[in-house]
């Protein structure tokens, strides 16, 4: 079974990604570990790296290839990264999107990283409308449209591990053959 988990930062996809695979026994692959590891490589900040790759589309082209060939060899699996859902397409068993309000999330960042609430938003919201602005330009994607995703979930109406609890059951109540002779939902090819 291959699972994404896509949704902004702070929204809870690492937490709720890592539980969902242990919890179903899958492998977990996260495209932010990536990028924050080939930010480290070149000295830079997640945010400073962000705004890097507007002037050098070879950053997210490279990170996305990998993920979307990831997506579509490989089983067993939760992927998760803000296009996990766009790059596994039909690949993927189930496409979840995860959202909170921005200052829920920038709470979570700033506990998470140790600094202010005010940098985290801030930084947030610059970052993702750096992505929002590349993901258009590179791939005509919308980071908007949840049209793909099967399910969207708000995740500040749970606590955690109330949370992983409604994903398991969500996936366990999952019937891969009910919308079977249906024509599948499909994002735009985008090249990858």
């Amino acid at each position: 079974m291959l699972i994404t988990v896509s949704g902004p930062p702070g929204s809870g996809k690492s937490t709720n990604a890592a539980g969902l695979a242990g919890a179903l026994d899958l492998d977990h692959v996260s495209g932010g570990d990536i990028f924050r590891e080939m930010a480290a490589d070149r000295g830079m900040t997640p945010v400073e790296f962000n705004e890097h790759a507007e002037d050098d589309d070879e950053i997210d082209r490279d990170l996305d290839r990998r993920l979307h060939e990831i997506a579509t060899t490989r089983d067993d699996l939760v992927l998760e990264s803000r296009l996990a859902g766009w790059l596994a397409a039909d690949h993927a068993d189930l496409r979840f999107w995860f959202d909170a309000p921005v200052e829920v999330r920038a709470e979570r960042i700033a506990d998470r990283e140790g600094k202010s609430v005010d940098r985290a938003r801030e930084e947030t919201v610059r970052r993702e409308t750096s992505e929002r602005k590349r993901y258009r330009e590179y791939y005509d994607i919308d980071i908007g449209d949840l049209s793909i995703y099967d399910a969207a979930y708000n995740t500040a109406r749970w606590p955690p591990e109330e949370f992983l609890d409604v994903l398991v059951a969500t996936i366990e109540a999952y019937d891969a053959d009910y919308d079977e002779g249906q024509a599948p939902i499909e994002g735009v090819s985008h090249g990858f």
